[in-house]
């Protein structure tokens, strides 16, 4: 059988380092994620991440003005050029040197990346193919010290660089004869961000101290005056020369910082008008980024305190002020309208969005601080529930990738979470010595475990009918039974005599197998209380132990690298994998050993069976040593370069430029914790260093025939459908196994057909008719055209299909996980236009009775008038 599983989301991280930015409507927000970047969807509340990925950690991002092309920067400065609209990788360049910032020109025809103390501006890539898409245009010198920013003109005739050695540097785009370049000094820190005001040359700089700076310019940008002829035509003879060269090196600006009166003659002139302050109480001692948006001019700054300012410029009034968080704020962003801020927080890996005018939140995601250790799927596979060394558990949104609650009840790391077969029920054990239970209906703890002792729990189960808990203890080497209705300690099995590494409850019988680095398996009968059924003997530590979805056979993963496979029933082992061929992936970077000896300690340290239990899916990280990097002394990777200055490290001593050098660094390595498949069988998930990454069957174009004719072609299919055949459409198109002409055949059948096509279906193609139905229901509006044909499907070979259950469980809880996403939905909407038709019948008959009411009072007055009138005519008859 093939797979072809492809990177579909990251989850469980939403934000890393590297400047965040708005796409052109204003809507969705782009984020760097470790070497990968997500598209947050604000309006539909849907996050993706793009499947494709750099080699390191992106830094920097640049996104066109159209929003078609993004260039990803990494920390060597290696880039890549992406197309948001095909997501995938144009064209690979390498700048040799760490950039710190890259800008795209408002007209899109140019972009300028600082690297070192200088600018480089590219042309930019054009719409059509190019055989070198980044062409070097003008290299810019001026600033002693490293570049931070970057600004443009609205007109793209002129850009702004900030540098760490306090100066603002303003450039021509072209050789202007007025303005080639200016210096702009006034500030005692490193610049952190420099922006023009809106159609003029006049400029703001902000430093690190708190600082801001107003400079107002004495031209406008309409009197920016062309260079002469005679210099133009020299300019264009020396392009003309570098069209011959291999590579064009650009022409070259060496700028100046005290220039002499002849060169300031008759140029541009800068005056500060003013110059204000943040930090005058002293609380923020460090500002870390900022934002401004020119057409509303609002200046927002955040500090290292996790404090952010709007202020409006150029009066510099403070608008608002507030504390999102306890640690630096490193990007901030303002979409087009100026409503929503985006501020990255790296330290804890926060994203947030704030609509400051009505002072909410759009959206607040942040992922485990520290690394996720165990994930787990509910059975429908809508959800995955993630634990983490920060001791939080979170549950996370397959369809939108995004967390909807996190639980922070436990006081130590997470260790192992599962769902009961309910779904609505998570459990999470914890080194804290307790195991918790969490209602996803109320979102709260209702259930804690604990053991008569403290013991720190290393692993967790929970059998099929959701109602028996079992933990294992890895200081005590017991494991743990409670009862899940009354939360009360059912039984302690001792027998190990090692840490219990393992649970697994058999999906089908009442049997625990549990696995301990004792070298050994025990089987554990539920209905025989609780004795040793068996005890599988090993030769080396147990890791992992995991049952078919069937109950049939046991997985077992030990400390040398071997998968070995059980019959349980008979305790006989039926096949096994010698993993060390597999995990022989050579020397890494830190290692002091060679890569031979290195293997010896491999192991597989998780492990799942699909779905269909076909298969089963181990971990194994690869990651080789660079032979450039090895000298005769070792590899450069093991030398402590000392700390960068970016996280915010004192110089102790002048001339030392790295910060403090007993600052100890070390390289995160990249691990996978653990493994699961997904019960529809369409995708799994792993937690790693770098998150929670998914791969899916349903991501990305694949062309799969399936028993495919000579004859099988598409307009053969839709000739067989104009004819009314639509029984030998839908097989042809299945066998074709393109989705779209799938989906165009079976919408073209009228519904009142449906049932006489579905009885004429062989039952090879039912399964697949199921399976495309299930991932129709995700994308497509027809709801109950699709309930039709998945009703008679199922009414006409229901009993056909029970008999091969346990290969089409997969494909029925896909069906099952689209249904209930749907029924929920419109529940929700029934329920709301329920309440309102309620309302409004309420307020109607309401002002019924009010009227009804004023109706009987205006009949009495009326009765009332027409009784004195007739008395008074009474009277009046009497007198006469």
């Amino acid at each position: 059988m093939k797979f072809a599983y492809r990177f579909s989301g990251l989850l469980g991280t939403v934000y890393r380092r590297g400047n965040l930015s708005f796409t052109r409507d204003g809507s969705s927000l782009v984020s760097p994620v470790g070497n990968r970047i997500s598209l947050f969807d604000l309006k539909n509340n849907k996050c993706e991440t793009l499947p494709l990925a750099t080699r390191h950690n992106i830094v920097c991002v640049g996104l066109s003005p159209d929003g078609s092309l993004a260039i990803l920067v990494d920390e060597e400065g290696a880039a890549l050029l992406v197309s948001l609209v095909g997501k995938s990788v144009i064209h690979q360049f390498h700048f040799h040197k760490p950039v710190h910032s890259v800008s795209f020109s408002p007209d899109g025809k140019k972009f300028v990346i600082t690297k070192d103390n200088v600018a480089l501006m590219y042309h930019a890539p054009g719409k059509k193919r190019e055989f070198n898409a980044f062409v070097l245009d003008k290299t810019y010198y001026g600033p002693y010290d490293e570049t931070t920013c970057i600004d443009w003109t609205d007109d793209s005739k002129c850009f702004a660089v900030g540098s760490k050695d306090m100066s603002t540097w303003v450039f021509g785009a072209e050789r202007w004869a007025n303005l080639i370049y200016y210096s702009l000094g006034g500030h005692k820190d490193v610049i952190v961000a420099c922006f023009f005001e809106e159609n003029s040359l006049d400029l703001y700089t902000v430093s690190q101290d708190g600082a801001l700076c107003v400079w107002q310019c004495d031209t406008e940008l309409d009197g920016l005056k062309p260079m002469p002829p005679k210099e133009a035509r020299k300019k264009n003879r020396i392009k003309e020369d570098e069209e011959f060269l291999e590579e064009s090196k650009g022409e070259e600006i060496h700028g100046k910082a005290h220039p002499n009166e002849q060169e300031i003659r008759e140029k541009v002139k800068y005056s500060r008008v003013a110059k204000y302050f943040f930090n005058k109480e002293g609380d923020f001692n460090n500002l870390t980024s900022a934002a401004y948006h020119k057409k509303t001019h609002l200046l927002v700054t955040g500090f290292a305190s996790g404090v952010f300012h709007l202020h409006e410029l150029p009066d510099f009034n403070l608008i608002h002020s507030l504390s999102i968080s306890d640690q630096r704020i490193a990007s901030i962003s303002i979409n087009c309208t100026g409503d929503w801020i985006a501020f990255g927080c790296s330290g804890l890996g926060q994203l947030l969005v704030w609509e400051w005018q009505s002072e909410s939140y759009v959206l607040k995601q942040q992922g485990h601080f520290n690394s996720m250790v165990s994930l787990a799927y509910s059975p429908d596979g809508q959800y995955i529930v993630t634990g983490g060394e920060d001791g939080k558990v979170k549950v996370w949104n397959t369809s939108s990738s995004f967390c909807f609650v996190t639980f922070t009840d436990h006081t130590s790391g997470v260790t192992a979470v599962t769902f009961t077969s309910s779904g609505y029920v998570i459990l999470s054990a914890s080194l804290d010595g307790t195991v918790r239970a969490f209602d996803l209906h109320r979102y709260r703890n209702f259930r804690t475990f604990t053991s008569p002792r403290p013991s720190q729990f290393s692993c967790l189960a929970v059998d099929s009918s959701g109602e028996i808990v079992s933990a294992g203890s890895q200081d005590s080497f017991e494991i743990y039974i409670w009862s899940m209705q009354s939360g009360r300690l059912l039984d302690v099995l001792a027998g190990h005599e090692g840490p219990i590494s393992s649970l697994s409850f058999n999906p089908v019988k009442c049997v625990l197998a549990s696995g301990s680095w004792d070298k050994t398996v025990k089987l554990w009968d539920m209905l025989d209380s609780w004795r040793t059924k068996e005890t599988l003997m090993l030769n080396s530590d147990v890791l992992v132990v995991a049952f078919r979805p069937d109950g049939k056979e046991l997985a077992v993963a030990s400390l040398n690298g071997q998968i070995t496979f059980w019959d349980h029933e008979n305790a006989v082992q039926v096949g096994s994998i010698e993993g060390r061929h597999d995990l022989q992936m050579g020397r890494k970077e830190l290692d002091k050993i060679t890569a031979k000896q290195s293997a010896k300690g491999k192991s597989f340290t998780t492990l799942c069976y699909s779905a269909d239990g076909q298969s089963i899916l181990a971990d194994a990280m690869e990651e080789y040593l660079d032979r450039r990097k090895m000298t005769e002394f070792g590899s450069m990777a093991l030398i402590d370069e000392g700390a960068g200055d970016e996280d915010g490290v004192a110089i102790p001593l002048p001339g030392v430029k790295r910060g403090d050098m007993s600052y100890r660094r070390f390289k995160p390595e990249i691990r996978v914790t653990c493994l699961r498949f997904s019960p529809t069988g369409r995708s799994w998930a792993a937690t790693t260093t770098e998150g929670l990454l998914i791969y899916s069957l349903d991501s990305g174009l694949i062309f799969d025939p399936f028993e495919l004719d000579i004859d099988v072609t598409p307009s053969n299919i839709r000739k067989t459908l104009h004819q009314k055949e639509y029984a030998m459409a839908i097989i042809m198109a299945l066998k074709l196994n393109e989705k779209k002409l799938i989906q165009e055949v079976i919408e073209a059948v009228p519904s009142d057909e449906v049932e006489v096509v579905c009885s004429s279906l062989p039952d090879l193609y039912v399964e697949k008719v199921l399976e495309f139905l299930a991932s129709a229901f995700e994308i497509s509006c027809h709801l109950e055209f699709y309930l039709i044909w998945a009703h008679k499907l199922l009414m006409l070979h229901g009993q056909k299909l029970k008999t091969r259950s346990q290969k089409l469980l997969p494909v029925i809880q896909f069906l099952q996980k689209s249904i209930q996403r749907h029924f929920e939905d419109v529940s929700k909407l029934c329920e709301w236009n329920i309440y309102n038709i309620k309302y409004a019948l309420a307020i109607s008959q309401q002002r019924g009775m009010k009227r009804l009411a004023e109706t009987s009072v205006d009949e009495e007055e009326s009765e009332s008038d027409s009784d004195y009138l007739m008395q008074e005519g009474h009277k009046d008859s009497l007198s006469s």
